[in-house]
């Protein structure tokens, strides 16, 4: 069994750093959750939506940290403004959750 050897393929290939690169060009640089401090986000984000009910704690919060670290801020604070206007949440957690998304996002 002579197999001839490939080079590597998967998470660090020079094919996907290239493919990597490329795309974030296209994407931009925009405003995003700082992911040295996501455990942090995480548990503050837990914080500021605990007076919500729980059928829709867990959606929201899961949306926020999602929309937020992929999106950017802009995509999150229009997400919020939806849910607002839904009824989902009052102005109160509204605040919390626009506050808490600034304080811990950055350009990247």
């Amino acid at each position: 069994m002579n197999r001839r050897k490939r080079g590597p393929r998967g998470k660090n290939s020079i094919k996907n750093q290239m493919r990597n690169v490329r795309e974030e060009k296209q994407r931009g640089r925009a405003k995003r959750l700082d992911m040295r401090k996501s455990d942090e986000f995480n548990y503050m984000l837990g914080r500021a939506v605990e007076d919500l009910p729980e059928s829709t704690k867990g959606a929201i919060r899961g949306s926020v940290y999602a929309i937020v670290s992929r999106q950017g801020t802009k995509e999150a604070k229009s997400f919020i403004g939806e849910k607002y206007e839904e009824g989902k949440i009052d102005s109160q957690t509204q605040k919390k959750l626009l506050d808490l998304i600034y304080d811990y996002s950055k350009y990247r």
